[in-house]
């Protein structure tokens, strides 16, 4: 059987000890830095590379490092956003953070309040001009860099996407979001291709990261399979806020889910999780065309939660922020050693998840 893993490279070491080591396997899975390992499902059965066949970690990256969260307000004038953006990337940068993580589609004001096909013209090729101006800047700070960007893949398709800068400028990869929402003011669907790359997680100077975007964060399978790829950080760029009428009757709920279904994430993956919204009251406008009606009510209240799910740096909600948390991966893996959730999980039992119902 050919080891999904290591793809063959080490065949003989794997299949010798295929079996005899699965419990070995499984439990060195979730310890520290081999935790990046995602088991493999084939045709054939679980596929298992054994530890020797491991590759190289990353001896170079840090321990400890600190995180910060771009909570900004959207002006409709898109190169004000991103100087805007820019500026306040280099005072995290000045503030000790090694990785810094924008609010989702950061260069405007959230669009998607309506469908208007001239707004496709906002969308750009990555590489291209924004992650051009941000890799010269992750370089510069020598920051990783996330940032949320309207991606024009091909004529027609488009993707809400993050693009991941290392410290050294260049691209570590793209995620094109996966779960594509159409609600009330909320129109993903009509500009955005549901991403294909799947969950992904991304060798940087700090370790490997992952980032998710927005609606995604309401899934547990993608926070899960995204640091099953071994991520120690799970980063959700977001844009979500209130409809205006709703918000005495609902928003305080509404708020409260959001944060404990993010926080879960945290504690049912051992990772931390660091969560950057916008802020303030937008009607959609780009270049002076507003979309009629309330508009929306971004929340803000970023925040950075550790594998336990405590909270450890939040920012409030109705005001700029530039929120810098720590993350100590020795924490995570105290954490994991004491409560093993990845060490538990029955693989075996979960085929069915992947119905849409089980009728």
């Amino acid at each position: 059987m050919l080891c999904g893993t290591c793809n063959g490279k080490r065949r003989r070491a794997c299949e010798s000890n295929i079996g005899q080591s699965v419990f070995r396997l499984i439990g060195l899975s979730v310890l520290g830095r081999a935790s990046w390992l995602i088991d493999r499902q084939t045709d054939e059965g679980i596929s298992l590379c054994y530890p020797n066949s491991f590759p190289e970690e990353d001896l170079s990256a840090p321990e400890q490092f600190r995180v910060g969260l771009i909570q900004m307000s959207c002006s409709p004038d898109p190169e004000k956003n991103l100087e805007r953006a820019v500026e306040m990337v280099r005072e995290a940068a000045g503030g000790g953070a090694q990785v810094v993580c924008l609010p989702e589609l950061f260069l405007t004001q959230y669009f998607c309040q309506r469908e208007d096909a001239a707004l496709f013209d906002l969308a750009e090729p990555i590489p291209g001009p924004t992650t051009t101006r941000l890799s010269q800047l992750a370089r510069q700070q020598k920051i990783v860099l996330i940032a949320s960007l309207f991606e024009k893949r091909a004529p027609g398709v488009y993707h809400n996407t993050a693009a991941v800068l290392d410290a050294d400028g260049k691209l570590a990869g793209i995620y094109r979001k996966m779960h594509i929402p159409d609600d009330p003011l909320y129109y993903e669907k009509y500009y955005f291709t549901p991403g294909d790359l799947g969950y992904r997680a991304f060798e940087t100077a700090v370790g490997r990261v992952g980032t998710l975007i927005c609606w995604d964060q309401w899934y547990p399978e993608g926070a899960r399979l995204t640091a099953l790829h071994g991520a120690h950080v799970l980063f959700y760029p977001t844009a979500i806020g209130w409809h205006p009428a709703e918000k005495e009757q609902y928003g305080a709920a509404q708020q409260d889910a959001w944060r404990t279904i993010q926080r879960a994430h945290a504690i049912a993956n051992g990772v931390y999780v660091a969560v950057v919204n916008r802020m303030g009251h937008e009607t959609g406008n780009v270049n002076g065309r507003e979309t009629p009606g309330a508009g929306l009510d971004f929340w803000g209240s970023s925040f950075l939660c550790d594998p336990f799910g405590r909270v450890i740096a939040e920012a409030p909600a109705h005001d700029e922020e530039i929120l810098i948390g720590e993350v100590d991966l020795r924490k995570l893996e105290d954490v994991r050693r004491n409560w093993p959730f990845l060490r538990d999980r029955r693989i075996d039992s979960y085929a069915p998840i992947t119905s849409r119902m089980i009728d």
